[in-house]
């Protein structure tokens, strides 16, 4: 009895985003092929919805398809041909290591600078994890 009456007062004492079970969607970048070039149209916004600067996704995405991309009002262009399906499963690779907490899964993160290593915060549950770095 004496452990469900600390169970039930740590459950009271944990922030609500904590115990809520609201589902994060993983938006979908919606790209397409023109000639020899991909545009992702809704690129900005995508990462506005996932609370990610746009220069960061555009690092690790130019660095892991190998090739030069140019952002342009809210739109990238890629520099090759990059179907739908492996743009978004770049996409979700990025939101697992860079924006969805390690421990929690949720993505209620913010990336820090801790001793000159950039970190993962997690404001839900208050863990922190390394990150790796983008070329």
């Amino acid at each position: 009895m004496e452990y469900e009456k600390m169970l039930n007062r740590l459950y009271m004492s944990l922030p609500e985003k904590t115990t809520s079970k609201e589902r994060f969607e993983l938006p979908v970048m919606e790209s397409s092929v023109q000639g020899k070039k991909t545009i992702i149209k809704n690129f900005s916004q995508a990462l506005k919805t996932v609370k990610r600067g746009e220069k960061h996704f555009y690092k690790y995405l130019t660095k892991e398809t190998a090739t030069a991309a140019a952002m342009d009002e809210g739109k990238l262009v890629m520099n090759g041909k990059f179907f739908p399906d492996s743009i978004n499963k770049l996409f979700t690779n990025y939101i697992n290591e860079y924006v969805l907490c390690h421990e929690c899964k949720k993505p209620d993160t913010e990336i820090i600078e801790r001793n000159g290593v950039k970190v993962l915060k997690c404001t839900a549950c208050g863990a922190l994890n390394p990150l790796k770095k983008i070329g």
